[in-house]
């Protein structure tokens, strides 16, 4: 005898009921430091050239902040550079590259990227080793006597290298790292790095358009040998007459810099000093990363993207999912609860959920919730 019971209506799960305080969790721009306001910022370099004599100073107060909070020896020089970490990657391979052969690595799209501009644009003919999403490349296979092209931290996969030991002390190849989600969230290995990229847009939550270029004393030595074989557009040039242009990095930029976002950098410096310096924003991140993978850890639906725990990021957690990750960060942000959390459009289907050191562990507690209540809702 069939059964014409109608099946009981499905219902929606309840709502948590506690909200995390900034729904902020964008990979980049990142959320802006705890307390932020726009009274807070300084603005008597506001509609001033960035040439008079206040703009030059704050300029290298910004360079002088970034040496001191991240550890920069005096050996190595730091510009502020137009267009970002992008600007900033691209102006080192252009002006550095050519001499020895190039290695370049890649386990995720902005690392495809430099890839990219190896092979097509200054058709260089790199070695290239590449290993899938949520993986790290081989590192024992980097020829050392190459100058070497990689990320610390894979933005869109959340895969980091662990440290610095695979790089030799002895090398003959100048390393390119693009630190752009590491920078203020690990201590990076100065010595080991001839060139060290990031934009202020991430761990520290400044506005985007600007790029931090760090150059070690190998890296000036080839600039002041090599003249690439390729035009430099001038935005590129660090040179003049075969000697680097020693104002760029005190502060006189190649072009106009916006000082509003300068401000706006120098008071994300100023606070993460207040706190305690670059362990106090690497604890932060720590803390953040480790809560949600605790919530991972406990979850049937949720897993890290990185497979193995010494290379998960611990600012840019990927985290895959059963179900449809658009529709769940779809869900969260109508509610107001996380926005900008669907992940990068060339990773795999998951979720990314920014950890930096602006965020508030207290804000990723409140969320992981209402990820479960996001992820029943669109199950249902």
């Amino acid at each position: 005898m069939t059964d014409h019971t109608p099946a009981a209506p499905v219902r929606a799960p309840e709502k948590p009921q506690l909200r995390p305080g900034r729904p902020h969790f964008s990979s980049g721009p990142c959320a802006k430091r705890p307390g932020w306001s726009a009274a807070a910022l300084a603005t008597e370099s506001l509609g001033r050239s960035h040439r008079a004599k206040i703009g030059k100073a704050r300029l290298k107060l910004a360079i002088d902040l970034t040496r001191r909070l991240l550890g920069v020896p005096d050996t190595h020089r730091i510009a502020i550079v137009p267009a970002s970490d992008t600007g900033a990657y691209e102006m080192a391979m252009w002006s550095l590259l050519g001499p020895r052969p190039v290695t370049a690595l890649a386990w995720e799209s902005f690392g495809e990227g430099w890839v990219t501009d190896a092979v097509k644009q200054l058709k260089l003919n790199p070695t290239v080793i590449k290993a899938d999403y949520g993986h790290l490349p081989d590192l024992s296979r980097v020829h050392q006597d190459d100058d070497v092209l990689f990320t610390w931290n894979g933005t869109t996969s959340g895969v980091r290298v662990p440290h610095g030991d695979w790089i030799r002390d002895d090398r003959a190849g100048l390393t390119l790292c693009d630190a752009t989600s590491a920078a203020f969230a690990v201590p990076l290995p100065w010595a080991k790095l001839d060139v060290t990229t990031f934009s202020w847009q991430k761990v520290l939550g400044g506005e985007g358009g600007h790029g931090i270029l760090i150059l070690g004393p190998r890296a000036v030595e080839r600039l002041e040998s090599h003249s690439p074989a390729w035009p430099l557009p001038k935005i590129f040039r660090m040179t003049k007459g075969g000697k680097l242009i020693e104002g760029l990095f005190e502060g006189e930029t190649i072009n106009t810099p916006s000082m509003l976002a300068v401000e706006d950098y120098i008071d994300a410096l100023e606070w993460a000093d207040g706190i305690g310096g670059l362990a106090a924003l690497c604890a932060r991140a720590d803390a953040n990363a480790g809560t949600l993978q605790r919530w991972m850890d406990g979850s049937a639906w949720a897993r890290n993207l990185a497979a193995d725990p010494a290379t998960r990021s611990n600012t840019s957690v990927c985290i895959q999912v059963d179900g449809d990750p658009k529709a769940i960060a779809a869900c969260l942000e109508k509610e107001g609860v996380a926005f900008d959390i669907n992940g990068y459009r060339d990773a795999p289907p998951s979720l990314r959920i920014w950890c930096g050191a602006t965020v508030d562990t207290a804000d990723l507690e409140a969320l992981t919730p209402w990820l479960d209540w996001a992820h029943a809702t669109v199950s249902a």
